[in-house]
């Protein structure tokens, strides 16, 4: 029963933010990679094709891991 809460608290507190951090940077890719660094630039800058596509896939592969090692640690 304790393995239970505890899968429950980690999935509450560290699963949901960081879902909801890759979906944003999945959906808003020049956004995300802006995030906390507008400041150094005087013009928005334009960000390559490349750099936006990388982070779409980086983003859709972190979400896959995560859920393949949350289901391997809630059913083991």
């Amino acid at each position: 029963m304790e393995k239970i809460a505890e899968i429950i608290v980690v999935f509450i507190v560290f699963m949901i933010p960081m879902y909801g951090l890759l979906i944003w940077t999945y959906f808003c890719p020049e956004e995300s990679l802006l995030w906390g660094k507008r400041w150094m630039y005087k013009e928005e800058p334009e960000i390559s094709e490349g750099a936006i596509r990388y982070t779409k896939i980086a983003s859709l592969t972190a979400i896959v891991v995560l859920t393949i090692i949350f289901g391997a640690l809630t059913f083991s």
